[in-house]
């Protein structure tokens, strides 16, 4: 076996072990809600323990995937968005440890699941690396960011317990109509899995020839049908469906057509869930956190922002400008993926600053947790998949 398989095998332990954890956190709830509190503590302590299994298992690949490369697995879609995923579940054990809180899990896992999935639709291959990431500071900048975001995303699992409980989900509110939205929105992930596996099973592939931004001829692959066509696209595969819109070349149509046909399947498996369970999605998940203090959730999101806000800082801002200068010569470049790192950093400061100096708290802080880590996937997904620019690599 090589080691890039074996990498593959231990992804999929890690992908069970946390699937297994998040029932055996609900386990630990449900045992908890009914008073049986000797045997929540079982299942709690068996939860955090499978937990810890499946990220061993899953630093493993992380290892022998940077082994058989020779450089650290970031470098692309599927590499990146994976560790990503590797990094919540890292720091949610730290807060696990810290606050004892099996909701927590309940939330953390199944997102870090969704981001392992929305990773695996990219394609796995390794591939040499392009001549701006072969450098120590991409690996650095990456990595570094990439921890900061994944304690944004544990904020936000507290800020979203935080609101599942304190929110009225039968009374028509701004609030109980914007969490819903959230909850869409996570649904539109799987939405991504499902439109992926669907062509991928009908073999779907049809081949264009573009002009791009630097006014060179490319050839791009489409994996779903095209709503999009590249600019000034020339059709090199028969028989299949025509682009509706063409769009410029700063736009990378191929994967707004991925964006949109997740929008699609994401929708249809929306309406399907409320037709089947004849509720919001929302209120399926408050039982779960009927119990959870409320004080506490506050507390964790607005200290886990505290922790982030500098690593995030020095991973995303300032190891990335030194990544910047060695690679394109320049600190700074208003390349698209910069932007948004500025917009996302600006943001958690006005969270802070709100914080401390106005004394948002409770509701306030929540929203503004669950809003910053939308940023982050908005960062990760939209950004990454539809503007074209320096990062497109990725």
């Amino acid at each position: 076996m090589s080691l890039i398989d074996l990498s593959g095998y231990l992804l999929y332990v890690a992908f069970f072990c946390y699937l297994f954890g998040t029932f055996l956190f609900g386990g630990a709830i449900k045992e908890k809600n009914d008073t049986a509190a000797s045997r929540a503590d079982k299942y709690g302590k068996l939860a955090i323990t499978v937990t810890i299994i499946g990220f061993v298992a899953q630093l493993g690949y992380f290892i022998t995937r940077w082994i058989y490369t020779g450089h650290a697995p970031v470098s692309n879609m599927f590499e990146f968005t994976t560790a990503f995923g590797m990094f919540i579940i890292l720091s949610f054990i730290v807060i696990f440890f810290m606050y004892k809180v099996s909701a927590l899990g309940v939330v953390a896992l199944p997102i870090a699941l969704l981001i392992i999935a929305y990773a695996s639709m990219f394609p796995t291959e390794v591939s040499p690396l392009v001549p701006s990431l072969q450098s120590h500071w991409l690996t650095i900048h990456v990595i570094t960011a990439a921890i900061g975001q994944s304690i944004f995303g544990i904020s936000a699992v507290a800020g979203l317990i935080y609101l599942l409980k304190n929110v009225n989900m039968n009374e028509r509110s701004k609030e109980s109509f914007w969490l819903e939205t959230v909850m869409f929105c996570c649904v539109l992930i799987v939405g991504f899995v499902a439109a992926t596996v669907t062509f991928n099973v009908m073999d779907y592939e049809a081949k264009y020839e573009y002009v791009d931004t630097l006014d060179k001829v490319s050839t791009s692959t489409y994996m779903m049908p095209p709503i999009f066509g590249m600019n000034e696209y020339v059709e090199l595969t028969e028989d299949r469906m025509t682009p509706l819109v063409e769009l410029p070349a700063l736009i990378d149509a191929r994967k707004l057509t991925t964006v949109v046909w997740s929008v699609l399947f994401g929708t249809v498996i929306y309406i399907l869930i409320r037709l089947i369970f004849r509720r919001k999605v929302a209120t399926m998940f408050q039982p779960l956190v009927k119990r959870v203090n409320s004080t506490l959730m506050d507390e964790i999101a607005y200290r886990t922002v505290l922790i982030a806000f500098p690593i995030f800082t020095l991973g995303a801002l300032i190891f990335a400008m030194i990544w910047a200068q060695k690679a394109w010569g320049r600190f700074w470049g208003w390349d698209p993926k910069e932007v948004w790192a500025l917009v996302t950093w600006l943001f958690y400061a006005a969270f802070l600053h709100l914080r401390l100096s106005k004394g948002w708290e409770g509701k306030k802080t929540a929203w503004l947790t669950v809003i910053g880590f939308l940023i982050i996937l908005f960062n990760l997904v939209v950004v990454n998949l539809v503007i074209a620019g320096l990062h497109s690599y990725a």
